[in-house]
């Protein structure tokens, strides 16, 4: 009697399963991301718009240093030299820092703007020594934190495979939320008409009084 051989399923088909489930599950991932960040867009915008009112009732002596440092780092960036290295460099500075924690390993150095943090506890113990430096690490604040979003930015448009940029919507987005909170928190500390307290609660109930009148809209 012949012995009936059953067909074997063949490895390139169950190999393909996977790569269709994976490939699945990260548009999945990705179309969530991508709402997240459109959802995060409000935030940023009304955290922006507080940071310029506290800002904009700061003294010359500090708005015009700051600016001064954003713009210096832009016009260096697009007409004289990528300062990638730096980037890079604060990087694995902050990689050293949180290697006991791996998932931080891996979102720190794009969360953390380390050379402004760096800067300010660097002005916090030369303040007690030298006096009127205060302009001086304004500008640098400015320069480091333009630094800072900038390689994010450019880091985060190049990776591949970021279905509908959801990396780029989401992610930047985060990063500059937190980034500009981290810099408030660290002007409040120096300029005495900057309030930490006044942009968060404006940064909040701007956005959500956003979000309520799209929601308003939509239902």
């Amino acid at each position: 009697m012949d012995k009936i051989e059953f067909p074997k399923e063949r490895p390139a088909q169950a190999g393909n399963i996977v790569s269709k489930a994976k490939g699945f599950s990260t548009r999945i991932f990705g179309i969530t991301k991508f709402i997240l960040g459109i959802c995060a867009l409000p935030l940023v915008y009304s955290s922006t718009f507080s940071f310029l009112n506290e800002f904009n009732v700061a003294e010359s002596s500090f708005k015009n240093p700051f600016w001064s440092g954003v713009i210096a780092m832009v016009v260096v960036y697009l007409f004289i030299w990528e300062p990638a290295i730096i980037y890079a460099k604060g990087q694995k500075i902050l990689e050293f820092i949180f290697n006991f924690f791996k998932p931080l390993v891996r979102v720190a150095p794009y969360v953390l703007p380390v050379y402004t943090i760096v800067l300010f506890f660097a002005y916090v113990v030369l303040s007690f020594i030298f006096k009127g430096l205060v302009g001086y690490f304004v500008f640098l604040f400015g320069l480091s934190i333009a630094l800072h979003l900038i390689f994010s930015a450019k880091s985060l448009r190049l990776k591949k495979e970021d279905f509908l940029k959801a990396n780029y919507i989401f992610g930047f987005s985060l990063i500059y939320i937190i980034n500009l909170a981290i810099l408030s928190l660290i002007l409040s500390l120096i300029i005495e008409k900057f309030s930490f307290v006044n942009f968060a609660n404006n940064s909040l109930r701007m956005a959500g009084d956003i979000f309520k009148a799209v929601f308003k809209q939509l239902f």
